[in-house]
């Protein structure tokens, strides 16, 4: 049977065509994203709803459908892990979570992670999974401000910022890390310092560095324990302590520093100032900390920053510290730390490390 040379001619250039995409494919490098829900996974009844949506509504795949710019970034992946408000994670969710990026994280076919995360306790998650997950793989958590469906959306960028640094290799052995607004921030360092504009989260500390048209540029690297150098690690952590935050104010009484003591293996104090102690609640803590509860200043200003022995004499007390920590940053650690049986001189030196 004769083919013309026509046909020849296109059977030839489609099939070179196909090896083109299939080398371009295997040469991009392989991300996968874990989504939790959150608002960027929001949807609000008009686009004139910036503030007033319901989070956790989009699944991975559509948000993934809806950014089509990423495939020539990364092989993307997807895997809808939870579905949740993020102001509704819990120790079990970070366990489950951590589990997961860990087990990735071991796969030669995967190169970098992406969670999308709701952006009330994203900080959290992000400084836990920087203390237990064992790479120097780039890990990116991100979130937005805005749902897709609000006019000037945040998301759909976040998320191409997110997987450009997840499938970059200059973004290795910088810890877990937080792309939004187009800055590149340590999850360690960062928080949502606002609730409403889209430059909600910063570090005291500056960020790491900026993303511009799918570019990383660094400025500063972080310099505590993470991620590789960690001496935590997911595989070996089976459960959680209970450690809660008590709050610091004029007037304040002991009264919940007496009932979250019942059952917390540590309580962080969430000071005013200097991670400054009312002279009414001082018994209170140094009956706790006689009792086996550890007990770690912290500072409720936005920068903190708590020097031991300054207003406190906590060498005398056999209190903590919690170094530049936010209390959440704070019982995130101390959670951490408290899977082993540790002093409060070791565990002042994790404060100190990580």
């Amino acid at each position: 049977m004769h083919i013309p040379s026509r046909f020849r001619a296109f059977a030839a250039s489609a099939a070179l065509l196909a090896a083109s995409v299939i080398a371009q494919a295997q040469a991009l490098p392989n991300v996968v994203i874990l989504a939790t829900g959150g608002t960027i996974a929001g949807a609000g009844a008009s686009a004139a709803n910036s503030a007033t949506y319901a989070a956790a509504k989009v699944p991975v795949d559509k948000l993934i459908a809806g950014l089509p710019e990423i495939s020539k970034v990364a092989n993307v992946k997807g895997e809808q892990v939870f579905q949740i408000a993020s102001e509704s994670f819990t120790n079990e969710h970070l366990l489950t979570l951590a589990r997961r990026v860990s087990a990735l994280v071991k796969q030669g076919d995967v190169d970098g992670i992406v969670v999308t995360h709701g952006t009330d306790t994203l900080e959290e998650t992000a400084y836990f999974l920087n203390l237990v997950v064992r790479t120097s793989k780039p890990i990116v958590v991100v979130g937005s401000m805005r749902p897709g469906t609000a006019l000037s959306a945040d998301g759909a960028l976040n998320l191409y910022d997110a997987v450009n640094v997840a499938a970059s290799k200059d973004a290795m052995g910088k810890g877990v890390l937080v792309t939004m607004n187009d800055e590149i921030n340590s999850g360690r360092d960062v928080t949502k310092a606002i609730n409403i504009k889209t430059e909600a989260f910063k570090s005291q500390w500056g960020p790491l560095g900026m993303i511009v048209e799918g570019k990383n540029y660094w400025f500063r690297a972080p310099v505590k324990r993470h991620t590789a150098q960690s001496e935590f690690n997911i595989d070996e952590i089976t459960a959680l302590p209970q450690v809660d935050i008590a709050y610091g104010y004029g007037n304040v009484t002991p009264t919940a520093y007496e009932a979250l003591g019942k059952g917390a293996k540590a309580i962080i104090h969430a000071g005013t100032g200097n991670g400054s102690v009312a002279a009414g609640v001082v018994p209170t803590l140094q009956k706790l900390r006689a009792d086996g509860v550890q007990v770690i200043r912290s500072a409720r200003v936005p920068a903190g920053f708590v020097l031991r022995n300054a207003e406190q004499p906590d060498d005398k007390y056999d209190w903590v510290v919690a170094h530049d920590l936010n209390p959440q940053k704070a019982r995130i650690l101390a959670m951490v730390a408290l899977t082993r049986p540790l002093s409060s001189a070791d565990l002042q030196r994790v404060f100190w490390e990580y």
